[in-house]
């Protein structure tokens, strides 16, 4: 059965925006009391390559250490949009190609991949990576509370308390770090350029959509068996 665009966008947005976890129990758990948390996590490590979506300049890498239900994650990118703030998660879905998108998901031929066409390759929000408090799928778009990119640059390190499931597909290799945010018309700010935001219309595309992507593969490069 074919599902029409406008569906499949509805249901990608549902899934980004939605209060409730992952069924079992594999929903991000507020971090506020991993955050407490001092001894570094020994665990699984993993780690992605950030390379650009939407042709820009971002690149840099992401590591997380999975320790139970607890996760270490480390972002460094740069060439972004100097001085704005950028949404960043981890995405992952069990029926995700558990990849970056590439132009093949550009469903409506606009030349530019927003956040729902990429959802079958890299899965709704699972966690937010906020800088403080509340870092579940509820803060996908909380910008207020997402790092700022000062000098084009960001550097971030927070714990954060998961679901079990979602940490196991972590370890394997099936989460994919996506950070959001690019200048199309190179004017040195989020504005309505390229049109209103699908996933909320009240901000610009500009602010949502990705611009760089990186899937979790195991340090070793082997990924370990489910």
């Amino acid at each position: 059965m074919q599902v029409t665009r406008k569906k499949k966008q509805i249901a990608a947005g549902i899934l980004l925006l939605s209060s409730a976890g992952l069924v079992g129990g594999t929903a991000a758990v507020s971090a506020d009391a991993a955050d407490s948390a001092t001894d570094a996590l020994t665990g699984t490590e993993v780690q992605g390559k950030l390379h650009p979506v939407n042709n820009a300049a971002a690149t840099g890498v992401s590591t997380v250490t999975v320790d139970g239900r607890k996760i270490d994650v480390s972002v460094d990118a740069k060439r972004l949009l100097k001085g704005m703030p950028h949404a960043m998660h981890i995405h992952f879905g069990a029926q995700a190609r558990h990849e970056c998108p590439t132009v093949r998901d550009d469903d409506n031929s606009d030349h530019r991949i927003n956040t729902a066409e990429g959802i079958p390759a890299y899965g709704p929000v699972r966690v937010s990576l906020t800088k403080r408090g509340d870092t579940s799928p509820k803060s996908t778009l909380a910008v207020n509370r997402f790092p700022k990119a000062k000098d084009h640059e960001i550097h971030y390190d927070r714990t954060i308390g998961i679901g079990k499931k979602l940490a196991h597909a972590i370890e394997n290799g099936k989460g994919v770090v996506v950070i959001h945010g690019i200048d199309y018309n190179h004017n040195g700010k989020y504005d309505f350029s390229a049109g209103k935001s699908e996933l909320d219309p009240s901000l610009p595309a500009e602010a949502t959509d990705p611009a760089a992507c990186g899937v979790l593969h195991e340090s070793g490069g082997v990924l370990s068996t489910p």
